[in-house]
């Protein structure tokens, strides 16, 4: 039987495989809220720039070595987490994504609170027998879920269309305003903020009136492309390269882009497995994963997401933090992070070239428009998904499993009062 960890604060045991992308900015991003919150914080990943990142911030970083895909070593990574479990005896165990869900559930098998948070279904990623064998697998592991957290309605209403008995949580995705901010002059992040972990200090972003200026987007621009000019209209699509981000849609839709906006260039930031797949023409520059993407969309005039699925895609919430409009394909999760000015201008159907390129066309050939629908896209960003409000909330859902949950002890007031501080 499950005994808790001795000592006053709950500790959440983080599991995470992949180390990168957007799946490792919330593991970092929630690390980051929970150890200010007085939690203990321990994470199970590979060895990685994730874990000594964490590391830095003060959190317990245990080796997990898995593997990004289920395979053959899958017996061994799922012994591997159960001896982490003994060793760490944690309040909660929290696991992202696939691999980490697959692992996580059948070394634990619901005999502590667990949280497994998919960001997007692995049965959507694949095809074939493959895919029927994670839905298989997803519907049995379930049960050993106390919540599945998803990251928009949209996400469970799939989960719930293929057949998944869950008991679900959703909380959409945040980031942090503070670092995804318009370029110009604003408050400092603060002494210590780590622009990797986000949630650094500063003031209130609720209260942030700085919505940027063309001139200060040029001088980014410019440090960043010195050979392209100001006004020459630019799109950026940030994402790892491979088949869900979509990036072959967008390059096939570029010619029609180009056709109407003939001096129009497109950068893709991003490393992954379809780089070397990918052809793009001479008006496209591939520029590799960057330590910080935030001046590449500072210095887009769109950003653009082309995803196949997603739960909740990170890229265009943190371009619209930036005051960047965005086009996005009309996936799980695409329309509820939009606000409502931004729907009729920027979603569009998945895998359809032609759709997108007109929608990118029309917004690049509007330069008002772009303005108006990034000025509201930072004030969404605001009210709707700062990260604060993201940990607060996956805060709430921690304090209900472990008031409730098996083999849980009661909170400590103390702790309660914290993770609203």
């Amino acid at each position: 039987m499950h005994q808790s960890a001795p000592g006053p604060w709950p500790r959440v045991l983080h599991l995470t495989q992949p180390v990168d992308g957007g799946v490792a900015r919330v593991v970092a991003d929630l690390t980051a809220a929970q150890l200010a919150a007085g939690m203990r914080v321990t994470v199970g990943c590979p060895e990685s720039g994730l874990a000594d990142r964490l590391r830095s911030a003060g959190a317990d970083v245990r080796t997990w070595r898995a593997t990004r895909a289920p395979g053959p070593s899958l017996a061994g990574e799922v012994r591997q987490l159960a001896r982490l479990v003994a060793e760490v005896r944690p309040d909660l165990v929290h696991a992202h994504s696939a691999k980490a869900g697959l692992a996580g559930r059948l070394a634990v098998r619901g005999r502590i609170p667990t949280v497994f948070q998919p960001h997007a279904w692995s049965f959507e990623a694949v095809g074939g027998v493959t895919a029927a064998l994670a839905l298989v697998w997803e519907r049995h592991g379930a049960r050993w879920a106390h919540r599945t957290l998803c990251v928009s309605e949209a996400e469970r209403a799939t989960g719930l269309r293929a057949g998944i008995d869950g008991r679900w949580a959703v909380i959409p995705n945040g980031v942090d305003p503070h670092r995804f901010r318009p370029a110009g002059p604003g408050p400092d992040r603060g002494p210590g903020a780590d622009p990797d972990l986000g949630l650094g200090s500063g003031a209130d972003a609720d209260a942030d009136p700085d919505l940027g200026s063309d001139a200060n987007a040029d001088a980014v621009r410019a440090a960043l492309l010195p050979d392209t000019g100001p006004r020459v209209p630019l799109v950026v699509c940030v994402g790892r390269l491979c088949r869900q981000k979509g990036q072959d849609v967008l390059l096939d839709a570029w010619a029609a882009v180009r056709a109407r906006v003939p001096d129009a260039r497109l950068v893709l930031v991003g490393d992954g497995p379809d780089r070397d797949r990918l052809k793009p023409a001479a008006s496209v520059r591939l520029v590799g994963a960057v330590a910080d993407v935030v001046p590449w969309y500072q210095a887009a005039d769109l950003v653009v997401l082309p995803s196949r699925w997603e739960g909740m895609a990170l890229a265009p919430l943190e371009a619209m933090a930036c005051g960047r409009p965005v086009v996005v394909t009309d996936v799980d999760g695409a329309r509820e992070s939009l606000p409502p000015a931004l729907r009729p201008h920027c979603l569009v159907p998945a895998d359809d070239p032609a759709a997108l390129a007109g929608a990118v066309a029309r917004l690049l050939l509007d330069p008002p428009l772009r303005a108006s629908l990034g000025h509201r896209a930072r004030r969404h960003i605001l009210s709707a998904h700062d990260a604060r409000h993201t940990a607060a909330a996956v805060a709430d859902l921690y304090r209900d499993l472990l008031g409730r949950g098996p083999g849980a002890r009661h909170v400590p007031t103390e702790y309660r009062e914290s993770i609203h501080s």
